[in-house]
């Protein structure tokens, strides 16, 4: 039967690509493409949000939109490391041409992950309000947050729909599927958006209602999609060789992909509850100032998007070829990457730089003067210094295909600490100056130790 499904991988090699063969940087970019624009395209669902709200609806109605956003991404973070984690085995398992474990992981992690997600949304319902209290919103956009996050809240069974079944695709070497479901329901989203809030006047309820449909419409697409062009993956049933019996559900499995995942889930729940910590420590400082880094962390996060990405479709690269014992591949790839990352963020630190004032004029009315001030202090601090977190990219995924998740949390733990320490120590001394700062100082830590973690370990990215 492996033979079989083997067999029936390779006849789908023209749409799925395999990492282990070919140009090394010419197999990673014509595989991270689809993956950066996609990301691209995900980072618009909050983009529409931000810019039609804040255009119609008001700065207070932005700051709400902003600091729920901050909020989501990191109740988002730990269901999308999860699937991060499982589609690292995926990988590994496919490089191996071992598709009986692939189909096993692949059963546990679903059933894993979703009762993850559902314990999550319910626990997210109940804890809403101390959250919102302990994140110092403020009293005049209290109300608008708290409608807005309650109903994005109905659509995280929907981000872990898309999530699991895109990175199971990219495990396979098929990045565009993702990409085409993302774009139906980023261009769904800006419509709905537009017609909620400008046309209905729904406000940030409209906004929230918008996204929640278009997630869906991703989530249960890819799914089908799924299940209809990899039976061989997704089949409830052996086939005739192996007595057609179900794929089981195994105890060992579940705890070899809970063990796993849960590093890379946490890894990526620790990066997003510091930005957190950071958000509520920015609410303190008034409606001006959340409105500010709203826009900002939006045009920020867009900004190095290609470099995360990229990082992304390099950690699965190294995944495949660490599952076919290819490490020639493994320390040239390493060395392309490198190169092509500092590429994108030297290009992306001068854009930003330079047109932070105009990049946060998309968001925010030209006579709000002081928000954009402050949006483009933060914006070139951060602009400055995009190698850092480029770098770090390329640990995090680097420790994760080589099957070491715990070194890329340990990564985190040294990044977000750092930044959350700094920023709550000076900025009550110095003012918001402080936090734009502690952030590149905490990327600088932590590839400091990913680089030493990765020499010590006798695991070098290029040859000595």
């Amino acid at each position: 039967m492996e033979r079989q499904t083997e067999q029936i991988m390779k006849t789908r090699a023209t749409k799925n690509r395999d990492l282990t063969k070919g140009n090394v940087t010419a197999t990673m970019l014509c595989f991270a493409v689809p993956m950066i624009l996609g990301n691209i395209l995900q980072q618009c669902y909050n983009l529409a949000d931000t810019w039609i709200v804040g255009r119609f609806v008001g700065p207070g109605a932005l700051a709400a939109v902003g600091s729920a956003y901050t909020l989501m991404t990191f109740l988002n973070s730990l269901i999308i490391g999860m699937c991060m984690g499982s589609g690292a085995l995926f990988s590994i398992s496919y490089g191996r041409k071992d598709f009986r474990k692939m189909r096993e992981y692949i059963l546990s992690s679903f059933v894993l992950i979703l009762g993850m997600t559902v314990v999550l949304s319910a626990v997210s319902f109940l804890l809403l309000d101390p959250v919102l209290r302990l994140m110092q919103t403020p009293a005049e956009i209290y109300g608008m947050m708290h409608d807005y996050t309650k109903l994005i809240l109905y659509g995280l069974v929907f981000i872990f729909l898309y999530n699991y079944f895109a990175f199971l695709l990219r495990s396979t070497g098929n990045s565009v599927a993702p990409l085409i479901f993302l774009g139906i329901s980023t261009v769904l989203n800006i419509f709905l958006d537009y017609v909620f809030v400008a046309v209905f006047h729904r406000g940030v309820e409209g906004a929230a209602e918008a996204t929640v449909i278009s997630q869906a419409v991703s989530g249960v697409g890819i799914g089908i999609y799924s299940f209809l062009k990899e039976p061989a993956l997704l089949r409830g049933r052996r086939g005739p060789e192996e007595g057609n019996e179900r794929t089981p559900l195994r105890a060992s499995v579940m705890k070899e992909i809970f063990s796993y995942s849960a590093a890379t889930g946490v890894q990526q729940s620790v990066m997003n509850f510091g930005i957190l910590m950071v958000q509520g420590l920015v609410n303190s400082f008034g409606t001006a100032v959340m409105a500010a880094f709203a826009a900002g962390v939006k045009i920020d996060t867009l900004a190095y998007m290609p470099a995360q990405e990229f990082g992304n479709a390099y950690s699965i690269f190294i995944s495949q070829n660490h599952g076919a014992g290819r490490s020639d591949r493994i320390r040239s790839g390493t060395k392309s990457a490198v190169c092509v990352v500092l590429g994108f963020c030297v290009i992306a630190s001068a854009a930003v730089f330079l047109l932070a004032p105009r990049l946060m004029g998309i968001f925010v009315d030209l006579g709000e003067r002081e928000i954009i001030n402050i949006g483009a202090g933060y914006l070139r601090i951060e602009g400055a210094c995009y190698v850092g977190i480029g770098i770090l990219f390329l640990l995090y995924g680097y420790f994760r295909a080589v099957e070491r998740p715990k070194i890329s949390l340990l990564l985190t733990i040294i990044s977000l600490g750092m930044r959350v320490a700094l920023a709550y120590a000076f900025a009550p001394v110095f003012g918001v100056g402080a936090i734009w700062w502690a952030i590149p100082v905490g990327w600088l830590l932590a590839d400091i130790t990913g680089a030493v973690l990765m020499r010590r370990s006798g695991v070098r990215p290029v040859p000595s």
